[in-house]
C-alpha cells in the first residue's frame, strides 16, 4: 500500500463504518442519502447513519442535497482522488484496509499524522 494511502486511511478513516459510508455514497453520488437510507443499506442504527453522514459533511467528503439528505460531492479533487484510490486499494485487499483502521500499532503514527489531516477548510 502506498505511503500516502496509509497516511490517509490513519488519519481521515475513523471506522469500517465511516469508509462503507464513504464508499456507499461514491456508488451513487447522484443519489440523495438519509440516515435511514443510510442505516438500512450499512445495517446500522439510524442515529448511527446520521453521525456518519454528519462526519462525512464535515470532512468534506458529502454536500448537504436537501434538510435531511446529502450526496457524495468531495470538496477538492485531490480528495476524490485518494477516496478513489482508497476504493480500488479496499476492492483488491479488505482484510489489511480494515485491519490498518483497527490497528493499534499505528496508534502513534496515526497521532502523529494528525497534523495532515485532510479538512473540508484546507
Amino acid at each position: 500500500m502506498p505511503a500516502d494511502l496509509r497516511r490517509f486511511i490513519l488519519t481521515s478513516i475513523p471506522s469500517v463504518p465511516y469508509l462503507e459510508a464513504v464508499l456507499l455514497l461514491r456508488a451513487a453520488p447522484t443519489h440523495d442519502w438519509a440516515a435511514a437510507d443510510v442505516a438500512r443499506r450499512l445495517y446500522l442504527p439510524e442515529s448511527r447513519a446520521a453521525e456518519l453522514l454528519q462526519q462525512l459533511g464535515s470532512a468534506g467528503v458529502a454536500a448537504s442535497a436537501s434538510a435531511d439528505a446529502c450526496r457524495y460531492h468531495p470538496a477538492t479533487d485531490e480528495l476524490r482522488e485518494m477516496i478513489d484510490r482508497l476504493a480500488a486499494q479496499y476492492a483488491a485487499d479488505l482484510v489489511g484496509v480494515s485491519d490498518l483502521i483497527h490497528s493499534g500499532v499505528d496508534k502513534k503514527a496515526r497521532q502523529f499524522a494528525d497534523a495532515f489531516r485532510w479538512r473540508k477548510d484546507a
